[in-house]
C-alpha cells in the first residue's frame, strides 16, 4: 500500500466487484487487478501531494508489473502471470492515471470517450480475459465501461473541481450554456450547468444503449448475471442523473435501493434463458 492510499476498498464502489456471482477461481486475479487500480488511482487523485510525487509514484506502479516496484502491481503481475493474462490492460491504466496527474480538461465528448479507452474500457477487458471470454465482445463491454466512467465523472463533478482542479465535463457542452468550470463550484447547479450535466447523461444512456446487449452475450453465465446487474445500475444512476443536481442532491445508490436493483435485474435475466 503506497502512503497516498485513501482507504477505499472495493465494497466502497459504485458497482459489484469480484463478486460473489463469479466463480472463486475468477476473483484472486480480479481483486489483484482492484487493488492495482484502488492504488494507482489513490495516488492520481491525492489532493495534496505534487505532481512529481504522483508521476514518481506511479512510476514505481509501472516498475512493478515488471517485477520491481510497487507491491500492488508485483502482485497483479504474479497473478496473471499465473494466468497466462496479459498485463497490457494494467499498463494502460497507468497511462490513464498518469494523464489525470497532467491533465485537467477536456474539450468535447470525444476527447472524454478516448480518456475512458484507457481509464475505464481495460478493467472489463481484464475481467472477460479472466474468464476466457471471446475478444469480439469487447465493444460490448468498451461502451458499458465508458458509461459507468462517465457516471462517476457526473456523481463527482463538483469535489473534482473543487478538491483536484479536474473537470471531466467537455468544455463544449459548458461554454454551449455559456459557462466555465468555475460554475462547478457553487452549492448547487446553475440552470445552464444542470443543462450540461442533464445532456451528458443521456448521452451516457445512448452508451447503455450499445452495452444492452453485453450480458447475454457472455459465454460465463455467472459473469454474465454480474454484468446484468451492473448493466442495470448504471441505467438507473444515468436516469438520476437526468434530474437531480450532483452538487446539491444524493446521486448515489443507498444500498437498499442497490440491492432491489439488484435482485430485480438477476430475474430478469434468469427469466430471460440465463438462469
Amino acid at each position: 500500500m503506497n502512503d497516498l492510499s485513501s482507504g477505499k476498498g472495493h465494497r466502497d464502489e459504485n458497482f459489484p466487484v469480484a463478486s460473489f456471482m463469479l466463480k472463486p477461481e475468477h476473483r484472486a486475479p480480479i481483486m489483484a487487478f482492484y487493488r492495482f487500480a484502488r492504488a494507482a488511482d489513490d495516488i492520481a487523485d491525492h489532493a495534496e501531494a505534487s505532481e512529481a510525487e504522483k508521476l514518481r509514484l506511479l512510476g514505481a506502479m509501472r516498475a512493478g508489473l515488471g517485477g520491481s516496484g510497487a507491491p500492488e502491481a508485483m502482485a497483479l503481475a504474479e497473478a496473471a502471470g499465473a494466468r497466462g493474462l496479459d498485463l497490457i490492460h494494467a499498463h494502460e491504466l497507468l497511462d490513464a492515471f498518469t494523464q489525470d496527474v497532467t491533465q485537467r480538461r477536456y474539450p468535447d465528448w470525444n476527447a472524454l470517450i478516448a480518456y475512458c479507452r484507457v481509464s475505464a474500457m481495460p478493467v472489463g477487458r481484464f475481467v472477460l480475459d479472466v474468464h476466457g471470454e471471446d475478444r469480439a465482445v469487447w465493444p460490448l463491454s468498451d461502451a458499458l465501461c465508458a458509461a459507468l466512467q462517465v457516471i462517476n465523472h457526473l456523481q463527482d463533478c463538483g469535489e473534482d473541481y473543487l478538491e483536484l482542479d479536474r473537470v471531466y465535463l467537455p468544455l463544449d457542452a459548458l461554454a454551449d450554456e455559456g459557462i466555465g468550470a468555475e460554475a462547478l463550484a457553487g452549492p448547487r447547479a446553475s440552470p445552464e450547468l444542470r443543462r450540461v450535466i442533464a445532456g451528458l447523461a443521456v448521452r451516457t444512456q445512448g452508451l447503455l444503449a450499445g452495452s444492452a446487449p453485453f450480458a447475454r452475450a457472455i459465454r460465463d453465465r455467472r459473469l454474465a448475471a454480474e454484468v446484468a446487474v451492473i448493466q442495470a445500475l448504471a441505467g438507473d444512476l444515468a436516469a438520476l442523473l437526468t434530474r437531480r443536481d450532483p452538487l446539491s442532491e444524493p446521486v448515489h445508490h443507498s444500498k437498499l435501493r442497490t440491492g432491489g436493483i439488484a435482485v430485480k435485474a438477476l430475474l430478469r435475466h434468469s427469466f430471460g434463458g440465463r438462469a
